[in-house]
Formats: C-alpha cells, sequence, structure tokens
C-alpha cells in the first residue's frame, strides 16, 4: 500500500513539473520585480497579469550578453527610445512613446518595409537589394495562414501585413501588447496608479516568417503625484536677464503659471492661484494664470503660490446611520432604519481637491526704468559730408545711471541691420541722466534706429524713424563755394591786420587825432575777431550756452 502511494506521488509531481518549469510574463520581461508586486496596484484598463505563461517557441527568451543580440538584425544593432509625458496627476491619462533608431543607412518605408537609403553603399559596392526586410513579401507567400496566430498566452494576434513590429509593454506587475511599425504610442489612465516613482519596460520583437525575434529592451522611470505639477515663469520690462530671478524696483513683473497638464485632466476643473509675494501686501487670490506685481523696495522676497483645482475623485466610503431613539427596547426597528445599513448616495460624480506649489527666492534692485530721444538735430559742418551725414540725439532717462549705449541702424522695417555702435557711458550725467549721443548715416533715405541704455541688471529700449533728406549737387557747390570765399576774406583781412602792426612797429610814433577815419577803421577791426575765433576755436568751455548741453557721445 505504501508504495502504491509513492507511486501516486511520483505521478502527481511529474505532472507538475512543466507548469513550475513554464516561464512566466515578469519573467521574461522584468528581473527586477519585488515580491508581492502586482497585489500593491489595482488593474489597468485594457492589461493583463504578468502571471500569465509566456510562449518562449513564439517569442524567444534572450538574456542580456547573449551573443544571439548580434545578430537579431542585419547591419547593426537597433536603439529604442521610449519617453513619456510625465510627470501625471492622478487621475490624469499618461502617454509613453516608443520611437526605433535603425543602424546606419537604413530606413522604414511607405509600406512599411526596411530600406536602405539611397545611394547607399557596403564595403563591396552599391547594394543590389534595396531591402534591408521584405516584410511585403513574406504577407504575399501565405506565410502567416489565416491572418491570425496565437500570442504567448492564448490571445490571437491581429494580421500583421502592416505591422512589423510587436511592442510589450510591463509596468505595475501586469502588460499590453501593441502592433505597429517604427514608432507607436501607449496611454494608460492613473487613477489606479499608487503615486510615486514608477519604471516602464519595453521589449521590441521584430517578424522574422512564423516567430518573432527580439531586437531591442529599454526601460524609463516615470512618475505619478498627487499634487498638480506647476511651473512659473517671471519677465519683467528692462529685465536684462529673468533667468537670475533678479528684477528691477518700480516696474512690474508679470508671472505666468504653467500647469502640467498634457491629457487635459484639468480642463474643466475650477482653478484658483493664491499668491503671497513676499513684501506684506497681503494674499491674492485669482482664478488667472497671469498675474502682475510690483516690488517699491530693495532687498530679496519670498515668493509662494498655491494652485487649487476640483477634480474627479473617489467617492467616500458610506458611514453608517446611528440608531433611531424608540420609546421602549422592544419596540422591532423598521425596514431600512437597520444602523449597519449604508447610507444611499445621491451623486455618484464625487469632487476631491488637488493642490499644486511654487516657491521661488528673488531679489529687487535698482534699474534703468525707461529712455526716451528727446531731440533730433542735424550736426552742422564747416565743409559739407553728403555721405555720412552726422545727426544728434538728445536723450533722456529715468532711474539708474547707465554704464553703455548702443545704437542699432537699420532699413526702415527694423528688419536689416546696417551699423552697431556701442560707447561706454564714463561721464557724470547728473540727476537729469541726459546725453547726447552722435551718429553718422549712410547717405540719404529713412533709417530706423533702435537706442539702449544699460547697465548690470537692466537694458531699456527706444526706437525712432530718421530721414535724412538728399541734398542738390548745385547747393553743394554754391555752398563750397561761399565758404571758399568767406575763408579767403577772412585770410585778405588777417594778412592785412598782420601788415598794419608791423608797419604801426616800424613807424615813428605820432599822437593820433580825432577824426571820422578812426571810426571807420575800428569798424574794420571789429570783423577779425570773428574769423580768428573760426580759425582759431580756442578753449570754449566759459560759453555760457554750453553749460546746460549733454555730454556727447
Amino acid at each position: 500500500m505504501g508504495c502504491l502511494y509513492c507511486f501516486l506521488g511520483f505521478l502527481l509531481l511529474a505532472a507538475r513539473l512543466p507548469l513550475d518549469a513554464a516561464k512566466r510574463v515578469h519573467d521574461v520581461l522584468s528581473n527586477e520585480r519585488p515580491s508581492g508586486y502586482m497585489r500593491e496596484h489595482k488593474q489597468l484598463n485594457g492589461w493583463s497579469s504578468d502571471e500569465n505563461d509566456w510562449n518562449e517557441k513564439l517569442y524567444p527568451v534572450w538574456k542580456r550578453g547573449d551573443s544571439r543580440w548580434q545578430n537579431s538584425w542585419k547591419g547593426g544593432r537597433v536603439q529604442a527610445l521610449l519617453t513619456s509625458d510625465a510627470p501625471a496627476l492622478v487621475g490624469s491619462t499618461i502617454t509613453f512613446a516608443v520611437n526605433l533608431v535603425f543602424p546606419r543607412c537604413q530606413q522604414e518605408g511607405a509600406s512599411g518595409n526596411i530600406v536602405y537609403e539611397k545611394n547607399f553603399r557596403n564595403d563591396t559596392g552599391p547594394s543590389p537589394d534595396p531591402y534591408v526586410y521584405n516584410w511585403t513579401a513574406w504577407t504575399e507567400d501565405g506565410d502567416w495562414g489565416n491572418g491570425t496566430r496565437q500570442g504567448h498566452h492564448g490571445k490571437p494576434f491581429p494580421h500583421p501585413r502592416k505591422w512589423n513590429f510587436v511592442f510589450v509593454f510591463h509596468t505595475l506587475g501586469q502588460y499590453f501588447q501593441k502592433l505597429g511599425q517604427c514608432s507607436v504610442r501607449v496611454s494608460i489612465n492613473t487613477a489606479n496608479v499608487t503615486p510615486g516613482p514608477q519604471i516602464m519596460e519595453v521589449t521590441v520583437y521584430r517578424r522574422y516568417r512564423r516567430v518573432y525575434v527580439p531586437i531591442a529592451k529599454v526601460k524609463d522611470v516615470y512618475v505619478v503625484t498627487d499634487q498638480i505639477p506647476v511651473f512659473v515663469t517671471m519677465s519683467q520690462k528692462n529685465n536684462r536677464n529673468s533667468s537670475d530671478e533678479t528684477f528691477l524696483k518700480d516696474l512690474p513683473i508679470t508671472f505666468d503659471v504653467l500647469i502640467h497638464d498634457p491629457s487635459h485632466f484639468l480642463n474643466e476643473s475650477a482653478i484658483y492661484y493664491k499668491w503671497n509675494f513676499g513684501d506684506n501686501t497681503g494674499l491674492f487670490v485669482s482664478n488667472n494664470h497671469t498675474l502682475n506685481h510690483t516690488y517699491v523696495l530693495n532687498g530679496t522676497f519670498s515668493l509662494n503660490l498655491t494652485v487649487q483645482a476640483t477634480v474627479p475623485g473617489p467617492c467616500p466610503s458610506p458611514s453608517p446611520r446611528p440608531p433611531k431613539t424608540t420609546a421602549s427596547l422592544d419596540s422591532p426597528v423598521p425596514a431600512g432604519d437597520n444602523a449597519l445599513e449604508p447610507r444611499e448616495i445621491p451623486d455618484k460624480n464625487c469632487h476631491i481637491n488637488r493642490y499644486g506649489y511654487f516657491k521661488a527666492t528673488i531679489t529687487i534692485v535698482e534699474g534703468i526704468l525707461e529712455v526716451n530721444i528727446i531731440q533730433v538735430t542735424d550736426v552742422l559742418m564747416p565743409v559739407p559730408q553728403p555721405d555720412n551725414p552726422l545727426v544728434d540725439f538728445v536723450v533722456n532717462c529715468q532711474g539708474s545711471t547707465p554704464t553703455e549705449v548702443c545704437t542699432v541702424i537699420s532699413d526702415p522695417t527694423c528688419q536689416v541691420t546696417q551699423n552697431t555702435v556701442c560707447d561706454p557711458v564714463n561721464m557724470d550725467l547728473g540727476d537729469m541722466c541726459l546725453l547726447t549721443v552722435r551718429r553718422a548715416f549712410g547717405g540719404s533715405g529713412t533709417y530706423c534706429m533702435n537706442l539702449t541704455l544699460g547697465d548690470d541688471a537692466s537694458l531699456a529700449l527706444t526706437s525712432t524713424l530718421v530721414s535724412i533728406p538728399g541734398r542738390d549737387p548745385d547747393s553743394l557747390l554754391r555752398m563750397a563755394n561761399g565758404t571758399l570765399v568767406f575763408f579767403v576774406g577772412c585770410m585778405a583781412i588777417f594778412v592785412t591786420v598782420i601788415a598794419l602792426l608791423v608797419y604801426k612797429k616800424h613807424k615813428e610814433y605820432k599822437p593820433i587825432e580825432n577824426s571820422t577815419g578812426i571810426v571807420v577803421r575800428g569798424k574794420g577791426l571789429n570783423v577779425f575777431p570773428n574769423c580768428a575765433k573760426m580759425l582759431f576755436p580756442g578753449n570754449q568751455e566759459e560759453d555760457p550756452l554750453l553749460k546746460n548741453q549733454p555730454g556727447i557721445l
């Protein structure tokens, strides 16, 4: 009798061996799955448990470092790139994309076949066969029978006439297979996903007659969060560099909130933005994602933002009703008033509040607040210069003192730059911040000029259109002749005066008598100082007309 029991036990053990030896999906797709991993997550819609058996005959399994990987693809190895639009808010949809990168000079054709690029040459010359893999020829040969194949756990595959790759996605103890070409996308809803970092693994197989061959494996970390992913961009007029979080006093800063929601999960949600700028101005609440704020003091401030959104969520568990008070303990409890009976929930569409947070430390400094061109004048030269006329721009500014001035002269549309000049401002501009900028223009016409004043923290800009009138060649000749006659006249007077002085020095002294001729000579001599002033300008700093003139750059 004991021998009979031993024999039956041996039969049972032998019958169980194939079950224990069979590979399961998680054995193939992941070597890092902890014990009890599946029990930590709820079922994903349309996905299967990785406890299912794996059909190793249809889908061979190769370990990392197996030499067969080197021959899994003609011409080299295929790389798989896995990306996602994470982070994802719990309840939203996250999308994964896989793109295959083929070896050099290979690409996927319009029909899905893998072909060589045009003008491809291998070591022996041009390739006589344009195909790397001609899937179409295999299908036309009737290699796939009635159009379906049994999957790794018994599910039928669609006819792979156009889909040449199988992508097997694996995460959260579950897997999902997708047929496709060199690029596929898969989306999952995260309502049943535990918040935190998760791992998505993808194994890619290619067709080879009646089986598939593994060609690439890839994995990536994605994040599911119960906080709204929030980013804030900060910008300000005249701010030289917003990325250093340094801004200017007395100018508004524009704060723009960006919520990462690629699946548009929050489109129908009421969203509120609560701002605290850290400058004792109080709490600002708005339903607009943009807001302007002006700091009126220099210093460092802590910015805090809280974003609140009402989103669909799980309904709370029903609570038991309290027992009704009765006059007698012996009175029966009416039907429907059982203390353990769950409450009826009138509205199954429950909502919860989700929050997102943003913090930043910003620095407020002095800067150039505004710049204006208040006067434009032509520079008059003793000798005409029709090719490069000079123009003076009188500029004033508000705020801190600039350290540099730059001008960009362009065509009338301000698109084509013709000349760029920058000069340091190393003079004292006084409280009025007034200076003159002199620039040369390339002949007559209309120009666009951008003028900027800058310092370490700010850059203020203003623009103007400048019209340089053309000049008649005859008028230029007349101006030149007039200037020449005037110059010759001054020189003649100068020579005459010198001759009189020399004559007077060597002539015997005689008392000068009153006569009308002296007055005439006096009037004639009065012309000399003006001519001499033009020929020998000397120092004119005492000229009262120059006391209020700005410095020229």
